[in-house]
């Protein structure tokens, strides 16, 4: 989706990523590589989207730009509640937890980042509430 902004009456567009998944041939080089990065760790484990990103783009993981990483992301069609449910049985895979505890630790902006809704449902549908 395009937004024509007027900023000191010169047109800027911008583009709304995220809104409906981009196709493969938009994207460059280095966020097609980032979409098979991407793939790969969905491949093994659960990724909320803001993890994935941040996986993408950390300098201790993939080190890709932000920006790419994001487009990327946007790409792929996932279902983050799947992921959440995923990401949820692993962690009672090798710890106990309480309902609360794994909630928080799936949305915590320092542990997994789903939203607390995701969150919520991937903890209920793995059996900690």
């Amino acid at each position: 989706m395009k937004h024509t902004l007027n900023l000191l009456g010169i047109p800027f567009i911008s583009l709304v990523v995220g809104a409906t998944p981009i196709l493969a041939d938009n994207l460059n080089g280095p966020q097609k590589n980032a979409v098979r990065s991407a793939e790969q760790y969905l491949s093994f484990t659960g990724f909320s989207r803001n993890g994935l990103i941040d996986q993408l783009s950390s300098d201790y993981g993939d080190g890709y730009n932000v920006n790419d990483a994001t487009i990327a992301v946007d790409s792929l069609r996932v279902d983050w509640n799947k992921q959440a449910v995923r990401s949820a049985k692993q962690y009672l895979g090798f710890q106990g937890f309480s309902c609360k505890g794994l909630i928080e630790q799936l949305s915590s902006s320092y542990g997994d980042k789903y939203t607390v809704s995701q969150a919520t449902y991937g903890a209920q549908q793995a059996g900690a509430c």
